[in-house]
């Protein structure tokens, strides 16, 4: 048993470090601790074996997963429902280009270029045509344009991109079964039921040391993401519509949401992001660097020539239309999730399956860093972070939440 407390303190330690990084270096800690992860998985994987970091344990996947899930519901919880309704074209209409862009290049790519097999090369293009809610949402929360239109709009075309993702893994890779048919009506019944339900049992019992909502949140993004995952589909999906269908009652309690970053930040998303990126196999990206550089360019650029005429037509000009893109470009949560279906289900091959991963966690680092560094709409920003912000700067948040 001492082990697992042992792994838990190397677990924060690095999280630590990299937060320690990101205040020093002025960066998102979401990609501090994704290149973390590499680090510590090349370094220790190396000095003391492949397990030491025990990446792969269950009870880290578990927390791991747990923090995407929490993270994703916030995102949807702090999304203005109006978003949808005033900016319907703009959201669905760059969501969707998002989507088809990089499903069709990148598949394309692994197919044609690289010779994957046609089951092979549509993962691919599932897999890299996701735009990562957790990394934007985090970068929208550390500067404060989680409460501007401008940030809502692009966690909401995020959505729309990512429910493409969803829709294409089912379709392709998994038959509809009755599975499928319980999950989408028992999950149509708790949309609808919630919005009414949540608020009667928060005014009655909440507002007690207990801590009554966080754990009625917690049972709900647990459930339905356990009858997400026994239907064949992904327990972060239910849990964004969750926290949107919940943005009137959770959304506009600030105390709550409080706790619920705590509980994500503090202890939950370390171990999410530094997953992440220790999944990445160093000595086959070394072993066969093309194949990686030809995934990344094509996910690029099948993603960013069609968005950014696409956002631009929407009056989001200059800097705007560019870090709107950029953002759009990152990838992560589905992209991984998605990989790993695929190696789950023999789909792809172990090295296709780290040329996938470094390329989705490459996607959440670079545009995300150029975005931050070259084009971040400084006028945009809360005022008390227009003075501070360095060209480089993600901020921190602490100050805005």
């Amino acid at each position: 048993m001492e082990q697992v407390w042992f792994t838990a303190a190397l677990w924060l330690v690095l999280a630590l470090i990299a937060t320690l990084l990101s205040i020093w270096f002025r960066i998102s800690t979401a990609l501090t601790e994704i290149g973390v992860g590499v680090v510590a998985q090349l370094l220790i994987g190396g000095l003391v074996g492949a397990e030491a970091l025990g990446a792969k344990s269950g009870w880290i996947a578990f927390l791991a997963g747990a923090g995407a899930i929490v993270l994703t519901f916030l995102a949807g919880a702090e999304l203005d429902p109006s978003i949808f309704r005033t900016k319907w074209k703009e959201t669905s209409a760059v969501g969707l280009v998002g989507f088809f862009g990089p499903f069709l290049g990148a598949a394309a790519v692994a197919r044609f270029a690289l010779g994957w097999s046609v089951p092979a090369s549509w993962l691919a293009g599932v897999a890299l045509s996701t735009t990562s809610i957790a990394v934007v949402y985090s970068v929208m929360l550390e500067l404060g344009l989680n409460r501007t239109d401008f940030g809502k709009s692009i966690l909401a075309a995020c959505f729309i991109n990512d429910l493409g993702t969803v829709i294409a893994l089912g379709l392709i890779f998994s038959p509809f079964t009755l599975r499928t048919l319980v999950f989408v009506v028992l999950s149509v019944v708790a949309f609808m039921v919630l919005p009414f339900v949540t608020p009667r049992i928060f005014g009655r019992y909440g507002g007690r040391v207990a801590e009554l909502e966080a754990k009625y949140i917690l049972l709900l993004l647990f459930g339905m993401g356990g009858l997400a995952v026994w239907a064949g589909s992904e327990a972060v999906l239910p849990a964004y519509i969750i926290g949107i269908v919940l943005a009137g009652t959770v959304g506009k309690d600030h105390i709550l949401v409080r706790r619920l970053r705590t509980l994500a930040f503090g202890l939950l998303t370390p171990f999410y992001f530094i997953r992440a990126g220790s999944l990445v196999s160093v000595p086959a990206l070394v072993a066969a660097p093309l194949v990686f550089l030809a995934l990344f360019l094509a996910k690029m650029f099948s993603k960013m020539i069609p968005l950014l005429p696409t956002i631009r037509s929407f009056d989001h000009a200059g800097k705007e239309g560019v870090y709107y893109t950029l953002m759009m470009s990152t990838g992560l949560t589905f992209g991984t999730i998605s990989a790993l279906f695929g190696l789950n289900h023999h789909v792809i091959s172990q090295s296709q399956y780290s040329y996938l991963v470094a390329t989705v966690i490459g996607s959440a680092v670079v545009p995300t860093a150029i975005a931050n560094a070259h084009f971040l709409p400084k006028h945009l920003l809360p005022a008390s972070l227009r003075q501070t912000a360095e060209p480089v700067v993600i901020g921190a948040a602490e100050e805005t939440a």
